[in-house]
């Protein structure tokens, strides 16, 4: 029975079998996930418009405005959704601007407009074969005649290129930059002038990029005078003259004028993470000069730190000294949030996330902790402690652990509000969210630890983790489990079979085989595994030793093959197959059946069960 709110009871019950208010079913009901904002107009009026995804309606995509009543209006018709195909990971589907909307529709891949109240209009030609050329990270120029975007060729071997089309009527698209295999964020920097990223195989966008600069013809919408501003680290998101980049070893907010190449009050720390998907907005200038972006929750004011309630913000536009951003909480859902750069603490609710049935001893918070690894470097993770108003566990006892590992693996855990995480707390488990060696923002030297090693240091930092909170005698180290997806899930793999931490593993779409993974992925990614693990095949064929029995192992495909080593694996492990999850969206049925999983899963690892798991 639940108590009062606000009410802790001093009921003991067994960690694990802790009743909870988070049902499967609260995983997916209601729920809607905030991809993108902007301040945009309505019936004449400045107003709030926002991209949302929603698991309801198998992971659709919607343009969303707030309108004068407070009420939420959509304004996709029936059959678009606004995503993009590019690089399989899309984002930055859509742009607003006053009461205007350009969106890549997910059927199709074209570009459409839209006004309010009107059907959407394609701009981009219809290609011969139903989705060959697919547009995204869209910009309209300062006179409003012009979008450029990023365009993705797959009539044939796939090429990628930015072009420029009228922003008010059908036309065939003019290339302005071409012939590098990834282009990325055409920005309009003022006077005139046209900014972009591109890069080549086998760098990803976090490892060697340029930073280019043409000359932008607002009569003809083409580009000339083309130079290349800088290379050899990660750039990303050109606005003015500033420009983010990791050349310090952190991504920091560089100054590139002319000559000039300065960094912006430098930190050690980061204000924006890897570019797996477009249209990521990490930073604002104001029209008075004054720069912001945030790291974690505080929110950065030409270098002066104001702590917010907020655990992080994406998406920031700003009007004025205001900015709209989406924030991101540690004990809530999402919410669009504005605040003033004179005061950023003072975050006002524009849009709000959902209202959940938790009381605030409900919710565990998440802990930093950093921990040893074997080879001195320390590791690093959001640690959650069981939570639940109603009970709690014996004095005598220690909870069970579940180790998440994030995606990527160029990617990191975040300490912002999870109903996956909460799941398990409330019925009495730990929870560590791993940033293993190689994950990002800690800096570009710890982020290249996972170059040549993935699969290595991953699995040991995962497996450390779980022994350190054992030793420290915070959870129960017979009760340990590890989950994780795609690349996360293929260390869930490796380390069942590399090690005996863990009581049972999980994988979501886990990567099993590096050599199918290398011989038959998307042009994105086609050559990732070079810096992880070496070029194939050369560096998938290493001699390593026998896990039982003595003696050396001879030479054999790549020891991180899990697919090859399942007989090695001799605890209970699930491994999950399906449709990948749309950028920024959810399939409500397949959440609803993993809900099912994980909820027959808490069961099998609470005291008394029948198995180890």
């Amino acid at each position: 029975m639940r108590l009062p709110w606000g009410v802790v009871s001093t009921n003991e019950m067994p960690y694990g079998r802790w009743p909870s208010p988070v049902t499967p079913e609260l995983l997916t009901e209601g729920a809607v996930g905030l991809v993108d904002v902007w301040v945009g107009e309505w019936e004449g009026v400045s107003t709030t418009v926002w991209l949302e995804s929603r698991p309801r309606e198998a992971g659709r995509l919607q343009l969303v405005v707030l309108g004068g009543d407070g009420g939420h209006h959509d304004l996709l018709p029936e059959g678009f959704s606004a995503r993009s195909g590019v690089h399989e990971y899309g984002g930055g589907a859509a742009w607003v601007e006053g009461d205007v909307a350009w969106f890549v529709n997910w059927a199709d891949q074209r570009l459409y407009r839209l006004t309010a109240g009107e059907a959407p209009v394609p701009l981009t030609p219809e290609p011969s074969e139903r989705r060959a050329l697919r547009y995204a990270d869209m910009r309209l120029s300062p006179d409003r005649r012009w979008i450029v975007c990023v365009r993705e060729s797959h009539a044939g071997d796939v090429t990628n290129e930015i072009v420029a089309l009228r922003s008010d009527e059908p036309s065939e698209p003019v290339v302005l930059f071409a012939g590098t295999d990834f282009v990325a964020q055409p920005r309009f920097v003022g006077d005139g002038r046209l900014r972009w990223i591109s890069w080549n195989h086998p760098n990803m966008p976090w490892n060697d990029t340029s930073l280019h600069e043409g000359r932008f013809d607002g009569e003809t919408g083409v580009v000339d005078a083309t130079v290349r501003l800088a290379s050899g680290q990660s750039f990303m998101q050109p606005v003015g003259d500033m420009v983010i980049s990791d050349r310090s070893n952190w991504w920091n907010l560089w100054r590139f004028s002319g000559d000039d190449r300065q960094p912006a009050f430098p930190q050690d720390a980061e204000m924006s993470g890897p570019a797996w998907a477009f249209g990521e907005r990490d930073y604002v200038l104001a029209a008075d000069g004054r720069m912001a972006w945030a790291v974690g929750g505080t929110v950065m004011v030409d270098g002066v730190g104001i702590p917010t309630a907020a655990a992080g913000f994406d998406h920031w536009t700003i009007v004025g000294s205001t900015v709209t951003a989406i924030a991101r909480f540690s004990d809530r859902d999402a919410s669009i949030v504005r605040f003033d750069l004179d005061d950023p603490s003072e975050l006002r609710t524009v849009v709000p996330g959902r209202v959940l049935p938790l009381s605030d001893a409900d919710i565990s918070k998440a802990e930093p902790i950093s921990f040893p690894t074997v080879t001195g470097t320390p590791a690093h993770a959001w640690y959650y402690p069981p939570a639940n108003a109603a009970v709690h566990g014996p004095a005598q006892q220690r909870p069970p652990l579940v180790v998440m590992i994030h995606g990527g693996p160029t990617a990191h855990a975040v300490p912002f509000f999870s109903l996956a995480k909460q799941f398990w707390t409330s019925r009495g488990f730990a929870v560590v969210d791993v940033n293993h060696r190689g994950s990002t923002g800690f800096g570009r030297e710890f982020r290249n630890l996972l170059d040549g090693q993935w699969g290595i240091v991953d699995v040991e930092d995962c497996c450390a983790a779980a022994r350190w909170l054992a030793e420290s005698g915070r959870v129960d180290p017979d009760r340990m489990v590890i989950r994780g997806g795609s690349a996360g899930g293929f260390t869930v793999l490796a380390s069942l079979a590399a090690a005996d931490v863990f009581a049972a593993g999980a994988s979501s779409y886990g990567i099993a085989d590096l050599a199918a993974l290398t011989g038959d992925t998307h042009k994105f990614e086609a050559h990732y595994c070079d810096r992880l693990i070496g070029p194939w095949p050369e560096a998938h064929r290493v001699p390593g030793p026998r896990r039982h029995g003595g003696g050396a192992q001879p030479e054999r495909d790549d020891r991180r093959c899990t697919a090859r080593q399942g007989c090695r694996v001799r605890v209970p492990r699930v491994r999950g197959r399906g449709p990948r999850v749309p950028q920024g969206g959810n399939d409500r049925r397949l959440a609803h059946r993993r809900a099912r999983v994980l909820s027959a899963g808490a069961a099998a690892l609470a005291p008394g069960a029948s198995s180890r798991l």
